[in-house]
C-alpha cells in the first residue's frame, strides 16, 4: 500500500495505490487519521484511483476517516473508485455515508 498526498487551500487529497486487505487497513488508518489530526482539513479527498485489490477492510477505512474527518469539522468525498471498489463500497452502502465520485 502506497500512501501520498497535497494538502491545497483546505483540501487534502490523500492517493492510495496497490492492495487494500485487512493488514494494510490497519496501518492506514492509523495514518489517515493523523494525517486529518495533522492537516485538519476542511474538505479531504480519498483517491482509490490507484487500488488494484480492495476487500471489505476498505469500508472500515472509510467509514472511519469519515468520522475523523466530521469529528475535526470537515467533510470526506471518496473519487477514483475503481470498479471493484466501487462495487465493495455500494454494497455496504457508504454512499449514504460519504460522497463517492
Amino acid at each position: 500500500m502506497n500512501v501520498q498526498y497535497e494538502n491545497r487551500e483546505g483540501c487534502l487529497r490523500v492517493f492510495l495505490s496497490g492492495e487494500l486487505g485487512h493488514h494494510e487497513a490497519i496501518s492506514l488508518m492509523a495514518r489517515l487519521s493523523a494525517l486529518v489530526e495533522d492537516h485538519l482539513p476542511a474538505r479531504m479527498v480519498l483517491d482509490l484511483s490507484g487500488l488494484e485489490f480492495m476487500d471489505s477492510s476498505g469500508i472500515a477505512v472509510v467509514v472511519q476517516t469519515a468520522r475523523k474527518c466530521q469529528s475535526c469539522g470537515g467533510t470526506l468525498t471518496v473519487a477514483g473508485t475503481p470498479p471493484q471498489a466501487q462495487k465493495v463500497l455500494t454494497c455496504a452502502g457508504i454512499h449514504r455515508l460519504v460522497d463517492i465520485r
